[in-house]
Formats: C-alpha cells, sequence, structure tokens
C-alpha cells in the first residue's frame, strides 16, 4: 500500500486514499465533496475555448464547484503587430507570435469586425477574406483592395493600422482616419437598429468597431506619452485594466482604488492586474519603512499584515507573476492571448506593471521577502485551493501555445516530495525484497546475509585492533575506577 501511495503521489501530485475518501466514501457517510470557493470555469482543449456557466459558493466552501478556468482570454494590453512585434521580429529573426495565438485573434475579429448583412457589399466580403488569411502580406494586400472598393472602409484601416503602420504615430492616423468613418456608419445603424434583426446585427458590428478604435487610440496615445483622461464607456474587452494601467502611470492612486473598488469583486472574473495592484496599493502604505529585521523582532502591524495578506492572495491566484517583477526571470513580449493564472498572463502584466512597482518605494523589496512564504500557506496537493478555486492543471499545455518556443514556460511551483515519504517507501519496498528472496530462496540468502555481516564486520574489527594497538591495554581498567 506504502509504495502504491508513494507512486500514486510522485505521478499525480495527490494521495490516492485521500480522493478515494473525499470524493467516495465520505458522500456515502453523509458528508459533502469538498469545493473551494471562487468563479469562473472554462476548459481549453486541442486549441478550442468552451465556455462554462460561472458558479459562485458560499463562503463554506460546501457544494459542487466545477473545476478551474482554462480559458484562453484577450489581452487587455496586446501590442501592435507592425509597430512593435514585428519590429521584434526584424531585431532578432524570431517571431514573438504563435500560429495559434494569431488564429484566435483572427476569431475574435471576424467576430467583432463582420456580421451577415455584409454579403453583396464588396469591400466587406474582401475584409472576411482578409481577417482569415495566414501570411501577413496578404492580408494587407486584401485591406489595400478593400480601400480601392470603398476609402471609407474602416475595418480595412484598423487591419492598416494594426499591421502594415511602421510606428506607433503612423498607427495613429490611420485609426484617427477610420474613427471618423465608423463614427458616422455607428450614428447611422444606431437610427436603423430597431428595424430587424439584421439592423441589429450591423449595429452590433459598428459599436464593435468604434469602441476597438477609441480603445487602440487610448494606447496609442499612451505609448506617445499623452495619457488621454477619456475612455470607451462601453465595458467589452476588460478596459478596466487598461483604465488602471494608465492611472497608475499617472500616479493617480486615489482613482486606482476606486476603480479596484469596482472590479475586483468575487462575482467577477479575478486577473492578475487586478490582484497584485490591489496588493501594490496596500505595500505602499508600508514598503518604504519594512524592514524583515524588525519585523521579525517587533512582528507586523496591521498595514504590514494587510499588505502581505494581499501579496499572497496575488501570489496564490497567479505564482509566475513574482519572478518577473523580480527580474529574476527574462521578459518577452506578451501574447495577443493570455490565459487567467497562467505564464501567458504573468508576462503581459509584468511587461507594463514592472515600472510602476519599481516607482513605489520599497515595494520590490516587501514583494520578495514575502512572496515565497505563500506556497507553504497553500494547502497541497494543488486540487486544494486557500483563497481562489484549485490552480488549474491545463494551464501550462495551454501556455505552449501561446508562447513562442524560445521562451522558456514557467510552471506552478510544486512542493518538493517529502524526505519521510521517500524514505518510507524505501525502506519498505527492500524489507519486502528481502523478505520475499528470503522466502524463496532461504540457503543462497543465507549465505548473502553471513557475507554481508563479515563485510561490515572486517573495518569494525580492524578499527578496534588499531585502537587497542595504540591505546594502553590497563586503560579502560582505570577509567572504569574512576
Amino acid at each position: 500500500i506504502q509504495i502504491f501511495e508513494w507512486w500514486y503521489f510522485k505521478k499525480y501530485g495527490t494521495s490516492f486514499i485521500e480522493q478515494v475518501s473525499l470524493n467516495h466514501i465520505s458522500p456515502l457517510l453523509g458528508g459533502e465533496p469538498v469545493a473551494n470557493n471562487d468563479n469562473g470555469n472554462t476548459t481549453i482543449t486541442n486549441g478550442t475555448t468552451t465556455n462554462g456557466n460561472s458558479n459562485n459558493n458560499s463562503s463554506n466552501n460546501h457544494g459542487q464547484q466545477s473545476m478551474p478556468e482554462c480559458k484562453v482570454w484577450r489581452n487587455p494590453l496586446n501590442l501592435f503587430r507592425g509597430a512593435e512585434y514585428l519590429r521584434f521580429t526584424w531585431k532578432i529573426n524570431k517571431d514573438p507570435l504563435t500560429y495559434y495565438d494569431m488564429n484566435l485573434s483572427a476569431q475574435d475579429h471576424q467576430t467583432f469586425f463582420t456580421c451577415d448583412a455584409d454579403a453583396g457589399k464588396p469591400e466587406y466580403e474582401i475584409m472576411q477574406t482578409a481577417w482569415r488569411e495566414r501570411k501577413p502580406q496578404a492580408r494587407i494586400k486584401a485591406a489595400n483592395d478593400a480601400l480601392e472598393k470603398n476609402p471609407e472602409c474602416a475595418t480595412a484601416l484598423i487591419l492598416l493600422a494594426e499591421e502594415d503602420a511602421s510606428s506607433i504615430l503612423d498607427a495613429e492616423k490611420l485609426f484617427k482616419q477610420a474613427y471618423k468613418y465608423a463614427e458616422v456608419l455607428y450614428k447611422k445603424s444606431q437610427q436603423t437598429m430597431h428595424l430587424g434583426q439584421t439592423q441589429e446585427s450591423i449595429h452590433r458590428r459598428d459599436t464593435n468597431v468604434v469602441v476597438y478604435i477609441k480603445r487602440r487610440l487610448a494606447m496609442c496615445a499612451r505609448k506617445l506619452g499623452r495619457i488621454m483622461k477619456e475612455f470607451p464607456i462601453l465595458t467589452m474587452f476588460n478596459i478596466h485594466e487598461n483604465l488602471i494601467e494608465a492611472l497608475l502611470e499617472l500616479q493617480l492612486y486615489a482613482d486606482v482604488q476606486v476603480v479596484l473598488a469596482k472590479y475586483d469583486d468575487i462575482s467577477l472574473p479575478k486577473s492578475a492586474a487586478l490582484c497584485y495592484t490591489a496588493a501594490l496599493l496596500k505595500a505602499r502604505a508600508v514598503a518604504d519603512k519594512f524592514s524583515p529585521d524588525i519585523a521579525s523582532k517587533r512582528g507586523l502591524s496591521t498595514a504590514e499584515m494587510s499588505a502581505v495578506e494581499a501579496i499572497h492572495r496575488a501570489v496564490e491566484f497567479n505564482p509566475h507573476v513574482p519572478k518577473y517583477l523580480l527580474e529574476m526571470k527574462s521578459l518577452v513580449l506578451p501574447p495577443e492571448h493570455i490565459l487567467k493564472r497562467g505564464d501567458s498572463e504573468a508576462l503581459a502584466y509584468a511587461f507594463f506593471h514592472l515600472q510602476h512597482w519599481k516607482r513605489v518605494d520599497g515595494a520590490l523589496n516587501l514583494l520578495h521577502c514575502t512572496w515565497e512564504g505563500t506556497f507553504r500557506m497553500i494547502p497541497y496537493p494543488l486540487e486544494k485551493g486557500h483563497l481562489f478555486y484549485p490552480y488549474p492543471t491545463c494551464t501550462e499545455n495551454a501556455d505552449r501555445e501561446l508562447l513562442p518556443a524560445f521562451h522558456e514556460v514557467s510552471v506552478y511551483p510544486k512542493k518538493e516530495l517529502p524526505f519521510f515519504i521517500l524514505f518510507t517507501a524505501g525502506l519498505c519496498s527492500f524489507t519486502a525484497l528481502l523478505a520475499l528472496l528470503t522466502h524463496q530462496y532461504p540457503e543462497p540468502m543465507g549465505i548473502i546475509a553471513k557475507t554481508a555481516l563479515t563485510w561490515i564486520y572486517m573495518p569494525v574489527s580492524y578499527i578496534l585492533e588499531k585502537l587497542e594497538a595504540i591505546l594502553p591495554s590497563n586503560l579502560f581498567q582505570q577509567l572504569s575506577r574512576i
């Protein structure tokens, strides 16, 4: 039993006996399966996403809950392909985006920027083909063809701004031009959206185009050093994460706290940006005066305890972020899609927020002193959780599809197997093997045992002889008298 338990624990990271008792025996005796508290549940299989229903449990962690969230989300701070990703490719001759990541973006663009009513309109039919093209040059050529058909085609200008513009300034000019045309179409479809399902789908598409352009214009302004005070009022595309990053750049920490109070709620999906920004704000209050030596002597104050707990909460949600913030692992350009609690999300967060942590005096020092302690607090095996639902086991495979091959994917830092389990398993295996061999071959095993004892006794007898030669013969008698 011990050998099997050790093998199962080594292979799956959990106790077989514990799992059987919790999930099968306990319900028969009237208990309930153990569940953990949080929301969000989607799975990814063979490169496709399957959405699940959100499920909030009560604080006592009772009741059945769907397992981990492995949904691929669009990165709210994704870079520009032509002005940033392409320049990276030219510099080191490596592609920062995987085909799987770009394929997900193509699906997003088709969902946001096309509709069934586009049939019969040459420019929109060309753009439907353009979003599906695999090669960048083919997409750019299709966008130019669409503009020849209709110079006011906003989606064609979007594609050129994203992929053909070689600088952020050029991308901003194209987005401004696209916004002028998109706003006219949006106002026009808004007046006719109630006339039928077709008109409603056109208005939905026009709304997506306007919001997307406004968001990218805000990102252009952010990259060019002009922080926009006005953001799209619509809440699609997780716009609050862009707002948090811009407010941190302006050092408007009170406004950041207001945004966190609105979005960091138990009923909303968590993210590294929400959890780590909350930790940063609490660390900011104590980090400049924090000293681990002094804290170990006098104990933590209430504010320090609150900051440490916030860091523990953030690290439990995404354990990959601290190594990037502490520059223990090198950054690469973040992908266009991220996996919550995965390495891809950690990269996307640290890429933009490292400077904000450096700006707060002592924040990184406090993070360095406390983040590793989280893994001693989280229940083990990994099927359990403390503040969030259990860490998903699917994140590593999904991150390998999202992140480039030259990047070493960060994996969940597992606890080492306890020495007692290894020692007990080895001792049990050795004893069982000796018993089996002695039962089957008693005479040879007896000879082997005598030989082994002789070998063991030889160095002992040699040492005793040397001691007798060195020490006086009456030493032991004198010691006994004393």
